[in-house]
């Protein structure tokens, strides 16, 4: 008899804000006076969704498959990036169950955002998108999310073979 396995992993990113530089969240660019700052575009929502399914899969972070080191990563489209770590945890028998992401910080306000991001992060994981949830928090002016120097991401995913 088969026996079904469920493996959870979390993932978490963080980035300052950057002037002159496009702000991207869940694979959607956002109008905003500062982006992120990072090698790639600085999407912290989708590099924790990508660390929390390498998690799960008991596979290598983000930093091992794509290292910031890398020139030809430099400005990379973060769905992409994600697109590529969920076929590498796909070919070891993996399926999403489903994926929570929560976006920390003060700005921007995520709600008129929050169908598209999630149509975006499931595209790349090609999923439905009831199976990714996108939600927001605040830190109620603490830390440097609350300062508003930049933003964080936090992610859970639930993998079944």
């Amino acid at each position: 008899m088969a026996v079904t396995e469920y493996r959870v992993g979390t993932g978490f990113d963080a980035h300052a804000f950057e002037d002159g530089v496009p702000l991207v969240l869940g694979g959607v660019r956002i109008d905003h006076p500062r982006g992120l700052a990072g090698h790639s575009d600085g999407d912290v929502l989708a590099h924790a969704l990508t660390d929390a399914l390498l998690g799960a899969a008991g596979l290598e972070d983000i930093g091992a498959l794509f290292p910031s080191g890398d020139p030809s990563l430099a400005g990379a489209d973060s769905l992409e990036l994600l697109a590529k770590a969920w076929e590498h945890v796909r070919d070891y028998g993996w399926r999403l169950a489903n994926a929570d992401v929560v976006l920390i910080g003060e700005a921007p306000r995520l709600a008129p955002h929050r169908n598209a991001m999630r149509a975006r992060l499931a595209g790349a994981l090609d999923v439905e998108p009831e199976l990714v949830a996108v939600r927001a928090t605040t830190t109620d002016g603490l830390g440097f999310a609350g300062r508003g120097e930049g933003l964080a991401g936090h992610a859970v995913a639930l993998l079944v073979r």
